[in-house]
């Protein structure tokens, strides 16, 4: 008797060690769930792999167990079996959408945009519609250097998507590549109310550019004649604006300035602003500007902006550093865009005056002392595709200095055409 339990216990803890391997024996589909947790939230690409090539085994023909395979390989440099498995699955469901985009995803990983735009090309003949994939086409298209095709695509998005939300990013990118050249005109004229009660500001004052602007591979140069007329004296400026590109994340701003006719501008003026685009949205800034009037007056400058969903914000703040104190000044933003990142309405309240309004050339040493509050609307709109037209209100009230306040009322337009 004791032999036979000697036999028969080993084989039943062999039958229960079968049964327990049988319960725990995972399906191909939890495998594959497994993996994907593995790969999109733990980041754990080598469990992953582990799992998905398990799952593979026990179901060799299941196509989004390859294409995740693929996406693993594509997140681990792997590009050539990315490759081998995409064109696998390719081969059986040429439209199949996620190992197409997961294609298109490893050309770009390549840096070769040209192949890119092959595999968008062909998704979009099993999804016309899908206004993702237009949007990668016109990021290839950018990246070729295929502007005006970029900027048609853009355009056609539009009208096929009214709400779409392109990126405006984007889309500036493309349209200061796609128009090498701009022309652009421009007035404003100030009304003061009696409280001014100055024979200097008996007479509206009267401002006006005109301004042309050239892409070059590093950005857009633009030069600019300022007039004005102020105390019932003339004069005119010569300004030059740049917006270099310095990589994708920083690029920057650019200002020289000269006239003779002090106090209606100022002898000299320059400028800097080193701009980043930040993650989330988020965009920031930092910079000077300098006015040399009688005497010289530097101002800093810093802006943070972000943009949400069709909303921009920015908020902005001028300092001005004195002998006994700083002045400041602060100018918070709101922005609509509508289809286009020219069509927009904006809405502003500050206090403190800016260097860089339409009325800075305007401005010197002692206004820049005085407390100021303001209130600006701006509506722009582009039409026809290369002509952009803004319109712009502002209200100011300023300390006088003498215990009473002024309000001055601005209004103008900025007429642009691209070509």
């Amino acid at each position: 008797m004791r032999n036979f339990y000697s036999v028969l216990f080993p084989v039943f803890l062999t039958f229960l060690s079968g049964v327990a391997l049988a319960q725990v024996e995972l399906s191909s589909a939890e495998l594959h769930r497994r993996a994907q947790l593995a790969t999109y939230v733990r980041k754990d690409y080598t469990e992953a792999l582990r799992l998905i090539r398990q799952a593979i085994q026990k179901e060799p023909g299941q196509v989004q167990m390859r294409v995740l395979l693929g996406r693993i390989y594509i997140l681990t440099d792997s590009l050539d079996q990315a490759r081998k498995e995409l064109d696998q699955v390719l081969e059986k469901t040429p439209g199949d959408r996620e190992a197409l985009n997961s294609y298109i995803g490893l050309e770009y990983k390549a840096k070769d945009p040209d192949e890119a735009l092959t595999y968008i090309n062909k998704a979009l003949t099993f999804f016309p519609d899908d206004e993702g994939l237009m949007l990668r086409k016109a990021q290839a298209l950018y990246d070729l250097k295929e502007y005006p095709e970029a900027f048609s695509l853009i355009n056609d998005i539009h009208v096929r998507f009214p709400r779409s939300t392109v990126s405006k990013e984007l889309e500036v990118r493309i349209r200061e590549q796609a128009s090498l050249r701009q022309l652009t005109v421009g007035y404003d004229y100030f009304y003061f109310d009696k409280n001014y009660n100055s024979a200097l500001h008996d007479t509206p004052w009267h401002i006006a550019n005109i301004a042309y602007g050239y892409r070059t591979g590093r950005g857009i140069i633009i030069g600019r004649v300022n007039y004005a007329n102020r105390f019932g004296t003339n004069g005119l400026q010569l300004e030059a604006d740049a917006y270099p590109r310095i990589s994708p994340t920083f690029y920057s701003y650019v200002n020289v300035g000269y006239s003779f006719n002090e106090p209606i501008f100022p002898r000299f003026r320059g400028g800097y602003s080193l701009y980043a685009n930040l993650p989330q949205s988020f965009e920031g800034e930092v910079g000077f500007r300098y006015l040399k009037f009688s005497t010289a007056t530097w101002i800093f400058t810093s802006s943070v902006g972000k943009y949400y969903s069709n909303y921009w914000f920015n908020l902005r703040t001028y300092l001005v550093p004195d002998n006994r104190k700083v002045s400041h000044s602060y100018t918070l933003t709101t922005r609509y865009y509508f289809n286009t990142a020219d069509d927009f309405v904006s809405l502003g309240v500050g206090s403190g005056i800016s260097p860089d309004e339409n009325r800075s050339v305007l401005l010197d040493r002692q206004q820049q002392r005085l407390n100021s509050r303001k209130v600006d609307v701006w509506y722009s709109r582009r039409f026809q595709k290369v002509n952009v037209l803004q319109l712009t209100a502002t209200w100011f009230n300023e300390d006088l200095s003498r215990g009473s306040r002024g309000s001055q009322l601005s209004a103008g337009f900025t007429y642009q055409r691209r070509f």
